[in-house]
């Protein structure tokens, strides 16, 4: 089992948040930047409040309101291309022992600011990925794309609780794939998960050999028994089946022009 991370409240202290100027809006202050495309930045975390850690973040976009449900097919597309890339750089440096990426957005996803935004995070001593189990991505076929191998499953074993939605890729050469299906969902989460109740949600990363999973995460207050107890839940039989034919319609909706997506029947 790994060690707690150490959080430093005195640099913490001295973070902005979203009462002040946003730092993302104002570019020709940015230091420290790694990386360039257009207007998304990779860059280093200017508050590093974790030890052992080395953080680095990406600015999305120049959109402060704007969001992966929001963006265009095209921009999404480009940003997660910039966003592995970099998790990829990182990972092939050798400094670290692991090597994360994640999203956090709204109120209940543990962000900080609003403007959109990654973060790409080398772990010095930690193996991030320690009590990551397959079976937390196995779970209950949504969609997918033969092809590519490409698919989207609801866990049968989440990792935090209730409702954790995977999409997978079996190759980068199905990059698009995953950016046009993670944005899909993302829409959904926001929209019409929990009778569109949701205003936060996760995305974390994964990498299994050739296979890269995105998981979305719908964020709302942490369960007790989850912070207590460590115990997930996931939604009665009745209520997931709702939530699959639910999901499985908006998706048939949003992809109908394509024809690139085969339910799963």
């Amino acid at each position: 089992m790994n060690q707690p991370l150490i959080f430093n409240p005195h640099i913490a202290r001295s973070k902005p948040n979203n009462h002040d100027a946003c730092p993302f809006c104002d570019i020709s202050h940015l230091e420290k930047i790694i990386d360039q495309k257009d207007n998304m930045i990779w860059l280093d975390n200017k508050y590093p409040v974790l030890e052992g850690v080395y953080q680095t973040l990406i600015i999305e976009s120049d959109k402060h309101l704007g969001d992966i449900a929001t963006y265009s097919q095209n921009h999404n597309r480009k940003l997660f291309a910039f966003a592995l890339k970099a998790w990829q750089e990182l990972e092939n440096s050798g400094r670290f022992k692991s090597v994360g990426l994640f999203k956090n957005f709204g109120p209940l996803s543990g962000g900080s600011l609003r403007h959109p935004h990654m973060q790409v995070i080398g772990f010095e001593n930690l193996d991030a990925y320690a009590d990551i189990k397959p079976e937390n991505f196995d779970g209950y076929l949504i969609c997918q794309q033969t092809a590519s191998r490409a698919k989207v499953t609801l866990s049968k074993q989440p990792l935090s609780t209730f409702s954790e939605f995977n999409v997978s890729i079996s190759h980068l050469d199905a990059l698009d794939h995953l950016a046009d299906m993670v944005q899909a969902l993302v829409q959904y989460v926001m929209s019409l998960y929990s009778s569109g109740r949701c205003s936060s949600y996760n995305l974390f990363f994964y990498r299994y050999g050739e296979t890269i999973i995105c998981k979305i995460v719908p964020r709302f207050v942490a369960s007790p028994y989850l912070i207590g107890y460590r115990l997930t839940q996931v939604s009665h039989r009745d209520r997931r089946e709702e939530e699959i034919a639910e999901l499985r319609q908006f998706l048939n909706e949003q992809q109908s022009k394509k024809r690139e997506w085969d339910k799963d029947r």
